[in-house]
C-alpha cells in the first residue's frame, strides 16, 4: 500500500496538543497493534487492561514487550472518561517525517498523494489515511498549522492506517503544490464547480486535493491545481464529506491502476 511512515505532535487528557514532550499517544486496540508491528515506533510506556493484553498477546510476544497492567479507571484518569480507548494506551516518539521528494517516488506505483487544505477534524482525516491505505495512496500531505495531531483520536480513527501512510506537514499549501508540478505531478481538486472525475485517468504522478468540509478548497489552492474535478452524486443528497469523497477518488484511482497493468 504505501510506503511507510510519519508522525507528529502529542497530546494529552482529552485529544489536546501537548507540545512540551514530544510525546505522542495513542489508543484503541487497532491503531497500538499497528504501532507495535512497526519496528520503526518506539516503545516508552504501555499500559493495558487485562482484556486488552488478552487480545493483542499474539503481537506483544512477537514484539517482545511486557505491558503495565492497568484497570480501564487508570485510562480514563489520563485520556479523559470519553475516551474509547479500549483498554490500551500507549507512549511513542513521532516517526520520522518524509520529505515531498521521498513520497513523490512512490506516486507511480502506490497510488496519488492525498492533499488536504485546512482539513482539521481528526475524524475526517483518520478516516482519509484509512483510505490511502486500503486503496492505495503514497502519502498525505497537510499544512503544519492547520491539521489535527497525528495521535489519539486521528490515530484510532485511523484504525493502523498512520503507520503506513506517510504524512508530509507543510508550511505553505499552494507553495508545496507548485513544488509537486516541479516534480511532474498532475494536481486535480475536488471541487463541485469541475468535470466529472469519471473522465480522469488518474494514474502515474497524480496528487488529489480536497478541501474542509463547507469550505471546500480555499481560492489560492483552487487556482493552483491543473483542474477541478467533481465527483458524481445522482442521488437524492448531492454531497460526501472529505473522507467519503476520498475513499471515492482513490478506489478510481486504484481502479485506474489495475486497468492499465492489465
Amino acid at each position: 500500500m504505501g510506503a511507510s511512515r510519519q508522525p507528529h505532535r502529542a497530546k494529552s487528557g482529552n485529544g489536546h496538543p501537548q507540545r512540551d514532550g514530544g510525546i505522542v499517544r495513542l489508543f484503541g486496540v487497532h491503531a497500538v497493534e499497528a504501532a507495535l508491528i512497526n519496528p520503526d515506533r518506539k516503545i516508552d510506556r504501555l499500559l493495558m487492561t487485562e482484556n486488552a493484553e488478552n487480545r493483542l498477546s499474539e503481537v506483544l510476544s512477537d514484539r517482545q514487550v511486557a505491558p503495565e497492567r492497568v484497570l480501564p479507571r487508570a485510562l480514563d484518569r489520563i485520556l479523559g472518561p470519553d475516551t474509547v480507548h479500549q483498554g490500551v494506551m500507549l507512549e511513542t516518539q513521532p516517526l520520522d517525517e518524509p520529505s515531498l521528494e521521498e513520497i513523490a517516488q512512490h506516486a507511480e506505483t502506490n497510488g496519488p498523494l492525498i492533499v488536504l487544505d485546512h482539513v482539521t477534524d481528526p475524524h475526517n482525516v483518520g478516516a482519509v489515511l484509512r483510505s490511502g491505505a486500503v486503496f492505495g495512496a503514497a502519502g498525505l500531505i497537510m499544512t503544519r498549522r492547520h491539521s489535527p495531531p497525528l495521535d489519539g483520536a486521528l490515530a484510532k480513527s485511523a484504525s493502523g492506517a498512520l503507520e503506513h501512510v506517510p504524512v508530509v506537514l507543510v508550511q505553505n499549501l499552494s507553495r508545496a503544490l507548485v513544488e509537486l508540478k516541479d516534480l511532474n505531478f498532475v494536481i486535480v481538486g475536488l471541487d463541485e464547480t469541475g468535470e466529472l472525475i469519471d473522465d480522469e485517468p488518474l494514474i502515474g504522478r497524480v496528487a488529489l486535493v480536497l478541501g474542509a468540509e463547507g469550505k471546500g478548497l480555499r481560492e489560492l489552492t483552487r487556482t493552483t491545481c491543473d483542474r477541478l474535478c467533481r465527483i458524481a452524486t445522482p442521488g437524492p443528497i448531492t454531497s460526501l464529506n472529505v473522507s467519503n469523497a476520498a475513499a471515492v477518488a482513490l478506489h478510481l484511482a486504484a481502479a485506474r491502476r489495475r486497468k492499465s497493468q492489465a
